[in-house]
């Protein structure tokens, strides 16, 4: 094994005083802390920082919540008020912390470049900027819709992620480089997806109440794609990078291009065998749609 490598085991079995969802928060966090003596070991530099954001908390949702309160924290809004709000919301919402660890997991395994657990929790703009959105979207079903604004502008203007807070999001997500993804209000995106930068989730402009997109399980969105109106993108589905989707996308299938067309056409499209929001490939098929050569 190479110097200063971690190994990453399969987590031990589930103890009976803990669920396995409690039991992989665990495991996750246990490697988060390791990382970062590792990396505080190895860097000085960062000694103090590593132990301000992780290695003096107790737990994820602590170290979660610091740092996105001071991330987050302006003027008028203080940090330790972000602070309190987050730790609070994640403390008592067990699912927002599943989803936290399953989206940490899904940028370990998809992304070549997340080299630990603690890099994506500390750096990755799409993983803050979604932990966030999802603490903006509980205040909104609790009906504090003007301090789930609120955050939602802050989320916007630091990491330049705008998901409006009434945005449904599952868990598994990966949003990869991040810069310039809008989610509108009446959006729907499912589990384990991932979408790349300046992808837009919007409106067509003309419609009124339920008028975005709703994207189904494992679904992979290329960096640049748009997708309009009230339109469903089936399980398991692909959209080219810089693809303009305004209907359906049938479960399975890749659409690419302005205006999107299905590869090999409706009647017989190909059928993706892998789930893409996971496998991550973005050019299978291209044989059979373009003739592209340098």
């Amino acid at each position: 094994m190479p110097a200063g490598e971690l190994r990453y085991p399969s987590p031990p079995p589930p103890q009976a005083t803990e669920t396995p969802v409690e039991e992989d928060e665990a495991w996750v966090w246990t490697q988060i802390k390791a990382e970062a003596r590792r990396d505080a070991e190895s860097e000085p530099a960062l000694a103090s920082y590593l132990f301000s954001t992780i290695l003096s908390h107790s737990s994820l949702e602590r170290s979660l919540s610091f740092h996105l309160g001071n991330k987050l924290c302006s003027s008028t809004m203080l940090s330790t008020l972000l602070y309190d709000l987050f730790l609070n919301t994640f403390s008592s919402d067990p699912s927002l912390r599943a989803a936290a660890v399953a989206d940490l997991r899904a940028a370990h395994v998809r992304d070549p470049a997340c080299v630990s657990f603690s890099h994506c929790l500390l750096n990755y703009k799409g993983f803050l900027a979604c932990q966030a959105h999802r603490v903006a979207h509980k205040l909104w079903t609790q009906s504090r819709r003007p301090l789930a604004l609120a955050l939602h502008s802050r989320i916007s203007d630091v990491f330049a992620v705008d998901i409006h807070p009434a945005a449904r999001i599952g868990k598994g997500i990966l949003f990869d480089h991040a810069t310039g993804v809008v989610i509108g209000e009446t959006a729907v995106v499912g589990n384990n997806v991932s979408i790349l930068h300046h992808v837009t989730l919007g409106g067509t402009g003309k419609a009124c109440g339920d008028r975005h997109p709703k994207i189904g399980d494992g679904v992979l969105i290329g960096a640049g794609a748009t997708i309009l109106g009230n339109v469903k993108i089936g399980e398991g589905a692909k959209i080219g990078a810089g693809s303009v989707v305004l209907i359906d996308v049938p479960p399975r299938t890749t659409a690419v291009g302005n205006p999107a067309r299905l590869v090999r056409g409706k009647e017989k499209p190909s059928k993706n065998e892998e789930c893409p929001g996971e496998s991550m490939d973005h050019t299978s098929f291209i044989s059979d749609w373009s003739d592209y050569i340098i």
